[in-house]
């Protein structure tokens, strides 16, 4: 058939058009059309376009979420410390400290609500190509945030952040495609695409996709993509991501013995559930990547378990190194020097000096008490660098000359200036011990984790109870994007470690290390039981080749 060619003009300047405002986006660029009844999708990650996070603005971006975290109550979260600290994150391009921002000036969190301003951060993130950032503004033009309320141009940004890579509008969009029949804007019936929207937001550990997935794939009919067996086990997956709808519906299946969960009541199962349904429903920060550790699926036997919530709980928490005490301060040379070198014991030199003091040159008094050190003006070579770094700090009293004895250098070698250090003060004690944003918002829990690293191999079976971490050798060119601190899964000795994300371009099966970080549930009497404790350091355990 042909193709009219006033058409193909028309299709020319508007795919044209398109490609150029993806250039430069914003609020207003021209998007394409929502096309809920696509023919295909194809799957993107979005932490393979997202720019580099340095570790000070990640320190910043979880000090803002520790500040506003739902273990406060509302009024002791600190909006405003959080926004300062997200302000600095964004300016090191910190794409979720960016969002953050931008919600916080949409809604008037810890600074005036100005829209207009959340809008405009949102556009400095799309400028990244961000995907996330078109998900936020596909949001803006669905409840006119900032920007005229607008249905259709909102799900043209959510599927163009779906294309770009976003498991969040992936989950979204997803779940409307997944019907039978069309009711716009409602849902749309287009299940084959819809399913692979969904497979792609929960390969990347998107709770919202894994929930969605797995309802839309539970059933018996395996003709149309139903499996109840693929259903539980992304479901159960959900439910380490933080998903409080998996939660709840593990909880009703095994409650009333519902098919997906074997046909039969278990009741112990469920109440395990329904005490991370509830601390999800209170905490949507909770993650449960170890979660086989309390409640593996069946035909697993559940550990036995004390009954207190916080055993459950936090033995299903990632773990993290339980933070060491800074070694003592070391006793200063200087306390054992004579002269004017000789500083008192238990005194130090300041970080900075408690005046500014221009230099001052070999031939004069002191114009300020208290320690000077001299430099040479122009050391040029490797004899009047030794020099340099030969001399001792030397307190004078105000209105002392210099000492201008230069052993070691002939008078040719050039001008000295005397630097002033200022006066000595007390030697401070260690700094405290901060505990981790991560662990002050309980999203996490410290652990004692073995000192000597110990890797294995994920195509061997595993070697050792206890909770593992999945990584990628910095030499891997994904290695940024795909290890991260949550990362981690309870695996019993002898099982096969579990597939992580193994189809993503890039990356395969071989290339995946797993480090042993013990937290195995001990055993008495043949019963296992829930703990916290770290286990026992295993020295045969090394890495499989």
């Amino acid at each position: 058939m042909k193709v009219p060619i006033k058409l193909l003009i028309l299709n020319f300047f508007f795919s044209t058009e398109f490609a150029c405002s993806m250039e430069n986006p914003s609020r207003n660029m021209p998007l394409k059309a929502f096309d809920p009844h696509r023919k295909d999708f194809v799957c993107k990650y979005e932490s393979d376009v997202v720019p580099g996070i340095d570790e000070q603005a990640e320190q910043w971006f979880q000090e803002g979420l520790a500040l506003t975290s739902h273990t406060l109550w509302p009024n002791q979260r600190d909006y405003v410390k959080a926004v300062r600290l997200w302000q600095q994150a964004a300016e090191r391009n910190h794409w979720k400290a960016m969002l953050n921002l931008a919600n916080a000036y949409a809604h008037g969190l810890g600074v005036a609500r100005d829209r207009e301003r959340a809008v405009k951060i949102v556009e400095s993130a799309m400028l990244l190509g961000i995907p996330a950032a078109f998900d936020v503004m596909g949001t803006y033009h669905m409840h006119g945030i900032g920007v005229k309320q607008d249905v259709s141009r909102a799900y043209a940004f959510w599927e163009l952040a779906a294309d770009m890579g976003s498991p969040s509008a992936m989950a979204y969009l997803g779940e409307k495609l997944d019907a039978i029949y069309d009711s716009p804007p409602s849902f749309w019936g287009n299940r084959k695409v819809a399913l692979k929207i969904l497979e792609c937001g929960f390969q990347q550990s998107n709770a919202e996709a894994a929930f969605q997935l797995g309802a839309a794939i539970r059933g018996e009919n395996v003709e149309f993509g139903l499996n109840n067996e693929r259903a539980l086990r992304i479901l159960q997956e959900g439910v380490r991501l933080g998903s409080v709808k998996s939660a709840n519906y593990l909880f009703s299946a095994f409650d009333d013995g519902e098919r997906l969960a074997g046909g039969a009541m278990d009741k112990n199962r469920s109440q395990r559930y329904f005490v991370l349904l509830d601390a999800l429903r209170r905490n949507p920060d909770l993650r449960f990547p170890n979660l086989d550790k309390i409640l593996p699926l069946p035909p697993a036997k559940l550990p036995m378990w004390n009954g207190d919530r916080n055993t459950l709980l936090d033995a299903a928490k990632p773990i993290l190194p339980r933070p060491t005490a800074p070694p003592p301060p070391q006793p200063n040379p200087a306390w054992l020097l004579t002269g004017r070198a000789h500083i008192e014991p238990g005194r130090q030199l300041p970080e900075q000096p408690q005046r500014q003091i221009v230099p001052q040159y070999e031939s004069t008094a002191a114009p300020e008490t208290g320690y000077w050190i001299a430099r040479l003006m122009h050391p040029v070579s490797k004899r009047h660098r030794a020099w340099d770094a030969q001399q001792l700090p030397m307190r004078y009293l105000k209105g002392e000359l210099f000492d201008r004895s230069r052993t070691g250098l002939q008078d040719e070698d050039g001008r000295i200036r005397f630097h002033y250090l200022g006066e000595a003060i007390d030697q401070l004690p260690p700094a405290p011990i901060k505990d981790d944003p991560r662990v002050a918002r309980r999203a996490a829990r410290y652990s004692d984790i073995p000192k000597t690293e110990r890797y294995y191999r994920s195509h061997s079976p595993c070697p050792r109870t206890g909770i593992w971490r999945p990584y990628l050798p910095d030499t891997h060119p994904l290695h940024a994007s795909f290890n991260r601190w949550d990362r981690q899964a309870y695996v019993r000795k002898g099982m096969p470690f579990p597939a992580v994300v193994t189809d993503r371009p890039g990356i395969e099966e071989k290339d995946i290390l797993w480090q042993w970080l013990a937290n195995a549930n001990e055993v008495h009497n043949g019963l296992e039981h829930v703990t916290l404790t770290p286990g026992e350091d295993d020295d045969a355990l090394g890495i499989a080749p």
